[in-house]
């Protein structure tokens, strides 16, 4: 898709194409695989062309059936499940989960092997066959001279069963397939879009390195309102952001709602009514109201100058049983239509450069960021249960994800309740849980939603915020590079995570926080296989001088590690 950053991965395309054998065929169909350089990777996809003078529809098709050595291969099936083979895989036609498990679902299925006679599982039960179609449909017509094309599907192949390895792995092929994933920006997210006030966000933020502002949720914006006066509104607010070198941006709720007419919003098949979807309600995107809604929100765009765009809710996979021309059949091919309709607008916003952020797995079609996943009410409790929550949930989705990919949350104002006990505001007030919760994000290499009206309400807090965000940006490079889970957060005794990049001069950040009450001293066993480094190691801690420390077969360290109460320390390794 067009990216102004991004050149192509570097690989081999292999085309193949079939065409029957007859005198005058009416079509033909070609199969792509690619290989990337530097991961044992292929993608792989179809097209069809109609090469006769009438129309003719795909029904169905399957774009890959793979038969593969099984991971286990137990004798008896008791109705509990069988590990399939090691072999990640997911496609493009992705939606519907803050995961590729739960957003590849519509399009990868491990099946049994009708034709694996041989297997020691007494049932035939063992899920072997890899098979990758969509769950119905997609029943696209293909006009004469036209050309249909399948979504594409991702198969990596895994060198170990080792969770860190395997992870890393995948955030590799991440990096590749979707280079965009790697943007990385601080966003303050306003809760406001009085000019004021927002014009008040911009200034702080520029001061304090942050580099983008998002009109967050709450904040009043509405970019289907087409008011010329709506549009100028937030020009202007854009302009004055690019004046201080800063990107403006905003929010647009899809689906959990449920919009006027009804029948503009998705009929479930099973009960003939809208409603009982995957959010409750989800509008339909084939319908009039959603054709409006993008064209809408491409007029804002384009008219605004908005470089930033949060949208929440996207479109989950529902099934839609009406049939709404010229766009829509019905229930066969509405959910391929309406993927083509979400996704072609994210890629079109891709090659404006704008950053996209959406609650859901659409990375392989332009979107920049997902969550990282949390419990938004959990944002309403005591504020150092939240630096717990942090920790634990970033150790947690970083397995399969880059630091960049998932983003946490900061609630400077409240957020879901909590009342005072929950919130950091006034922020001079809580500056140790403030820097924190930074720390918690930054030196993680995460980006948090700080919503809230401003970053700071004095020179104590700007000089603290300014701190943090030298200080992330000084180790960027490594602090945005994968991490190494080591000690997840318990709460009753230090945890920590190593960065590891042996591009970098910096082969190895290392940040370790203390919740208790007092002051932990521990020698830490620290893994430096990841770093490259293979006999010597000069660690600092705090930007002060390095110490040697020798490696030990494992490629292991022994660092003393002192962190005061309530605290946190981080180290570099060269």
């Amino acid at each position: 898709m067009p990216w102004r950053q991004s050149r192509p991965p570097e690989g081999l395309t292999l085309e193949m194409d079939f065409v029957p054998s007859d005198e005058d065929p009416s079509f033909s169909v070609t199969i792509y695989y690619q290989l990337y350089s530097g991961i044992p990777t292929i993608s792989k996809w179809l097209t069809i062309q109609n090469l006769g003078k009438e129309t003719i529809t795909v029904n169905q098709f399957t774009s890959e059936i793979l038969a593969v050595v099984p991971y286990e291969d137990p004798v008896e099936w008791r109705d509990v499940p069988i590990i399939p083979p090691n072999l990640h895989v997911e496609t493009d036609y992705a939606f519907g989960g803050f995961s590729h498990k739960n957003s590849s679902k519509h399009s990868v299925y491990w099946t049994t092997d009708p034709q694996f006679h041989t297997q020691v599982n007494y049932a035939n039960r063992n899920p072997c066959l890899l098979e990758v179609c969509p769950p119905q449909g997609p029943a696209q017509d293909i006009l004469p001279e036209g050309t249909f094309e399948s979504f594409r599907a991702f198969e990596l192949l895994y060198d170990s069963t080792n969770r860190e390895r395997r992870g890393l792995a995948l955030r590799r092929l991440y990096r590749i397939i979707a280079p965009w994933i790697t943007e990385n920006p601080l966003i303050l997210h306003v809760v406001s879009t009085n000019p004021e006030t927002v014009r008040n966000a911009i200034d702080q933020a520029s001061n304090c390195g942050f580099e983008m502002i998002s009109l967050s949720f709450g904040s009043g914006i509405n970019m289907e309102d087409e008011n010329d006066d709506n549009y100028q509104k937030c020009k202007n607010l854009a302009d004055y952001a690019d004046s201080k070198g800063l990107h403006l941006g905003g929010y647009s709720l899809l689906s959990s709602r449920r919009i006027q007419p009804d029948i503009d919003n998705i009929v479930n098949p099973k009960t003939g009514n809208p409603g009982d979807q995957t959010h409750g309600y989800c509008p339909a995107l084939a319908s009039k109201w959603g054709q409006n809604y993008f064209r809408k929100l491409r007029a804002f765009f384009e008219k605004t100058g908005f470089l930033q765009f949060t949208h929440d809710g996207s479109y989950p996979g529902d099934v839609d049983a009406a049939v709404r021309p010229p766009l829509q059949k019905g229930v066969e091919d509405s959910q391929w239509i309406q993927w083509k309709i979400v996704t072609d607008f994210y890629k079109w916003q891709r090659s404006l450069g704008i950053y996209v952020r959406v609650p859901d797995y659409y990375f392989l079609s332009g979107s920049n960021e997902c969550g990282m996943g949390y419990r938004e009410v959990n944002w309403s409790l005591p504020r150092i249960q939240q630096q717990i929550h942090t920790r634990q949930n970033i150790f947690d989705g970083t397995w399969e994800k880059t630091p960049s990919m998932g983003w946490m949350f900061v609630p400077l104002t409240q957020y879901h309740g909590g009342g005072d006990a929950a919130t950091i505001e006034p922020l001079n007030q809580h500056l140790d849980h403030y820097e924190i919760m930074l720390a918690a994000n930054l030196l993680f290499g995460v980006q948090a939603v700080y919503r809230g009206i401003r970053l700071y309400d004095g020179e104590k807090t700007k000089e603290m915020v300014s701190r943090m965000v030298a200080l992330y940006k000084k180790y960027r490079h490594i602090l945005e590079s994968d991490l190494i889970h080591l000690r997840r957060a318990n709460g009753r005794t230090i945890d920590y995570m190593l960065h590891s990049n042996p591009k970098l001069p910096e082969k190895g950040f290392l940040s370790v926080f203390n919740p208790t009450p007092k002051s932990i001293t521990e020698v830490i066993e620290l893994p430096l296989y990841y770093t490259g480094l293979t006999d010597t190691a000069e660690i600092s801690q705090r930007d002060n001088l390095s110490t040697t420390y020798r490696l030990d077969r494992d490629y292991c360290v022994e660092l003393p590690v002192t962190v005061p109460a309530t605290s946190y320390t981080w180290f570099v390794v060269r």
